[in-house]
């Protein structure tokens, strides 16, 4: 999945998410989005920053509130699938 555009998001759902690389978590949106805790346990970087944004999970730089990566479906992220 690394060589789709954008990059980490599986076939057939680039489209159906409204944020972007590049794009700001805006802090009046934030009760939109949930942390996910302990990311290390999804096989995730154990240092980074990630939320669940309606049903995707995204990066974060954890200064900047930039996207920095869209990971995929939070269903299979966070299942670990």
């Amino acid at each position: 999945m690394a060589k789709k555009t954008p990059a980490c998001v599986p076939p057939g759902h680039a489209g159906d998410f409204a944020y972007h690389v590049g794009d700001r978590i805006d802090s009046v949106d934030l009760d939109r989005y949930v942390l996910v805790r302990d990311p290390g346990r999804y096989g995730l970087d154990p240092y980074g920053t990630y939320y669940r944004a309606d049903d995707y999970v995204v990066q974060v730089n954890r200064e900047t509130n930039e996207i920095t990566a869209l990971i995929g479906l939070a269903a299979a992220v966070l299942s670990g699938g």
